[in-house]
């Protein structure tokens, strides 16, 4: 037998042909072997090399993995989405041919893919071009062993129809929420593949728009989702990137500065990243499982922006900039570089209404008739925020002082230094309320030591009858053993803070107060979200992971100053019954009432 095969017959030959094996690529192996990126709509033109995006090899590769059969994926705009579904169609069109559906938000715009993204991919790729039937319609692309077709979601007939094993949409959150006057077209689309019960592929990709959006829908419902994880430049420590890690010098109205000085800082050791060492971090990533029920069946990717090879960690923080003070702008920047929803705002607290709400004094000094000082601490792992507020029988209250410290001792410091009056005198903090969710055992030991002034607390995950109410610490061993611990509604008390912020007089701030207590302080915003099938209203971040450190201190603060009998003060006040000539003079003796066995209760939960 020779090894030409031109000495057999032609459907010899051709029957050889149909039995070789494929050569068996993962998507991103097919890429970089046959891909290869036109001028036309791309603005890196030339093979294709998916070290250039390492992000995607992941994504791409689970179309290849036969645990999973749905991919969901979240992210940003112009980071690789539209080229990891040309990819998918690819390796399967010439490794793994069957029928394949790509739905486009609209008919029009699976016309333009297919003139200006598919048709130059297949002719500057030899497998495909061999297989493939130039006479084909636009919207059904004919080759060797199956078909495409191009459909729109805003299109039932499209969506009809014809079985199919592979399923691709591009941009579901744009979809139309039903096709014509038939059903939602994404599962429109989903019924044309149960015919390949064991062996269909379904993947989902969008840039997020609201919580309710398909994409944002299909990523919660993922059996596991993966976050792209990478290390620091300095202490190797995996994270996610995250914005609110990016920082810059600011000044009011100064875009390109915040462009020039960006930054991104390791949660972990505090270290500083430029770009080059952010480029390099991308590159050493890895997905990792940041949810999971045990099962790759649905597999979720979530990205943003700051994994693009394509911008600087000063092009993102221009944007933000620019975006922040208008609502429009800012879910843009929220959905197109961060790849999160933009949630359904009930009330949001301003940060620039905040700074002008000043009560007059300086940092440090105590506004005339003040009749409580209290504080909060916000425990974190390598620090603590906190906050002392002055509250006056009139119902206003004034932040005093604030800071981030290091170490135990100097939250006892502030916590027991004497703060001048503006008329003279000084005052201590009587109460202070210290976060016991990190570090619990170490704030359980703190609060013993110095219970003559510290209560630890916590806040409670679902609503409790009132405001707040009293528990125990239970911890044998500890000489904290059986002291009370009060357990906080975090969503009341914000909603306090909000409209304390909102109203004149209410929340005030000392004079200079600085830039990051007032963007942390207001750094949430109250949203509907569905739990259960039901809509609740909850305080969230504006930006996942954006640092609210001193928003907690002052709920804790302000929970501290109702223990302490501060509503009872302000009843009196409202009837008359406490003269402000008569107030109690500033003194530098604690009032302890509260913890020689006074009552605590949660009597009275009117506004403070």
């Amino acid at each position: 037998m020779t090894e030409n095969n031109t000495d057999f017959p032609a459907y010899i030959t051709d029957a050889l042909a149909a039995l070789r094996p494929s050569d068996d690529l993962t998507v991103s192996e097919w890429a970089d072997k046959y891909r290869v990126l036109g001028a036309k709509s791309n603005a890196e033109p030339g093979k294709w090399r998916t070290a250039r995006t390492p992000y995607l090899r992941g994504i791409m590769d689970a179309w290849s993995d036969r645990d999973v059969e749905r991919i969901t994926f979240v992210k940003p705009t112009q980071v690789g989405g539209t080229e990891t579904i040309l990819n998918a169609m690819g390796r399967a069109i010439d490794q793994d041919p069957a029928p394949l559906m790509v739905v486009y938000p609209t008919i029009d715009l699976a016309e333009t893919t297919s003139d200006n993204r598919i048709r130059p991919m297949i002719e500057l790729c030899e497998p495909l071009k061999e297989k493939f039937d130039p006479q084909s319609k636009k919207l059904e692309l004919q080759f060797t062993d199956m078909y495409v077709v191009l459909s729109g979601a805003n299109s039932a007939a499209s969506l009809a129809g014809r079985p199919m094993r592979y399923l691709l949409m591009d941009e579901a959150d744009k979809y139309p929420r039903m096709a014509g006057k038939e059903a939602n077209p994404i599962k429109l689309a989903i019924e044309r593949t149960k015919t390949f019960k064991h062996t269909k592929k379904i993947l989902l990709t969008s840039t997020p728009t609201l919580e309710t959006g398909a994409v944002w829908e299909s990523w919660e419902a993922a059996d596991t989702q993966y976050e792209y994880c990478v290390p620091c430049g300095h202490c190797g420590t995996f994270q996610t990137l995250r914005f609110p890690q990016i920082r810059w010098e600011d000044e009011k109205g100064n875009a390109n500065l915040a462009r020039e000085t960006a930054v991104y800082v390791c949660p972990h050791c505090g270290a500083a990243m430029d770009d080059r060492m952010i480029r390099a971090a991308v590159q050493a990533g890895e997905w990792r499982a940041t949810r999971t029920n045990g099962s790759k069946l649905h597999s979720g990717f979530r990205l943003n922006a700051i994994a693009s090879p394509w911008l600087t960690l000063g092009d993102i923080a221009y944007e933000f900039k620019v975006s922040k003070d208008d609502p429009e702008s800012l879910m843009n920047f929220v959905n197109s570089w961060l790849a999160e929803p933009w949630k359904e705002i009930e009330g949001s607290m301003d940060a620039q209404a905040l700074a002008r709400k000043t009560s007059g004094y300086a940092r440090g000094v105590v506004p005339p008739g003040t009749v409580l000082l209290t504080g909060g601490v916000d425990v974190q792992k390598r620090g603590f925020y906190f906050v002392i507020r002055a509250f006056l029988p009139d119902g206003t209250n004034c932040l005093i002082e604030n800071g981030y410290v290091e170490n135990w001792s100097d939250i006892t410091d502030a916590m027991n230094r004497p703060y001048p009056g503006s008329e003279g005198g000084a005052h201590l903090v009587n109460l202070c309320f210290v976060d016991s969710g990190d570090q619990t055992d170490q704030v359980y030991e703190y609060c013993a030591v110095h219970r003559e002034w510290a209560v630890p607390s916590k806040g409670s995950s679902v609503p409790i009858l009132s405001r707040y109410r009293i528990s125990s610490v239970d911890k044998e061993g500890s000489r904290a053993n059986g002291m009370q611990l009060v357990v906080v509604d975090t969503n009341l008390y914000k909603d306090a803070i909000y409209g304390r912020i909102l109203a004149s007089g209410g929340f005030q701030v000392y004079e200079g107060c600085g830039e990051e207590y007032l963007s942390q302080v207001t750094a949430e915003q109250k949203v509907t979200v569905r739990r259960n099938g039901k809509k609740v209203a909850v305080w969230v971040p504006k930006v996942s992971h954006g640092d609210n450190h001193y928003l907690d201190c002052e709920v804790y603060a302000a929970a501290a100053a109702d223990v302490a009998g501060y509503r009872a003060i302000t009843r009196a006040a409202a009837r008359g019954e406490m003269d402000r000539n008569a107030e109690k003079e500033p003194t530098q003796e604690r009032d302890t009432e509260w913890s020689q066995g006074g009552e605590w209760s949660a009597e009275n939960t009117e506004t403070w």
